[in-house]
């Protein structure tokens, strides 16, 4: 192949795969879920398939860019939260759901576990109307599991926050320290006896 042939080759093929790289960021999608610990939350949907990245950080409250500190103090209005951008074409919103109320005891007003106060609550931050009814949809389909009532708030996403670097991935970074905290809170111990055979099976 000439070099006045081979050129327009290789343009082509740079286009083609850039809008192949395109096409997968659009095919993103993001869900935000608040199940009390960041870091626990984070490492359960970290083991979904499908699931491409989650971060862990602040929503709900008035405070631009809180800190850990003014969050975890109270009164901030914010709930700790994870975001979780996934492949729909690998996992549905739908299926997200159900790994979410499967981890987390969505019947406790007061926080989760062992981790008490508003900014531990449970809560669906729904980004758009699709993600808001599928939520309520769920959240009735699964109370009919449940001998209490489900008080897990679903809320139209506002802004979401990413907390502090030492926060992200705390699960593989400080795994000694995390696997100690999720024991001695008792999660794993309540998920089970909240949903019994139903608790999602990515929990220890």
């Amino acid at each position: 192949m000439t070099v006045r042939l081979f050129r327009p080759f290789i343009i082509a093929l740079m286009a083609l795969m850039a809008l192949a790289a395109a096409g997968s960021a659009q095919a993103a999608e993001k869900a935000i879920f608040a199940g009390g610990c960041f870091w626990c939350v984070e490492a359960d949907f970290d083991k979904v398939p499908g699931v491409t990245k989650t971060v862990s950080g602040y929503i709900g409250g008035d405070i631009e860019n809180p800190t850990y500190e003014q969050v975890s103090h109270g009164n901030s209005g914010h709930y700790e939260a994870v975001e979780v951008t996934y492949d729909p074409s690998r996992v549905t919103y739908e299926e997200l759901l159900t790994a979410f109320w499967h981890s987390v005891d969505p019947t406790d007003p007061g926080g989760q576990f062992c981790d008490r106060g508003d900014s531990y609550k449970t809560a669906i931050f729904a980004i758009g109307p699709e993600q808001l009814a599928a939520a309520r949809a769920s959240k009735a389909e699964v109370q009919k599991d449940l001998t209490r009532n489900i008080v897990t708030r679903i809320i139209r996403a506002p802004e979401f926050y990413p907390a502090e670097g030492y926060h992200q991935n705390y699960y593989k970074t400080n795994a000694v320290r995390y696997n100690f905290y999720r024991s001695r809170c008792g999660r794993d111990d309540r998920v089970r006896q909240v949903w019994g055979d139903l608790a999602y099976k990515g929990i220890k």
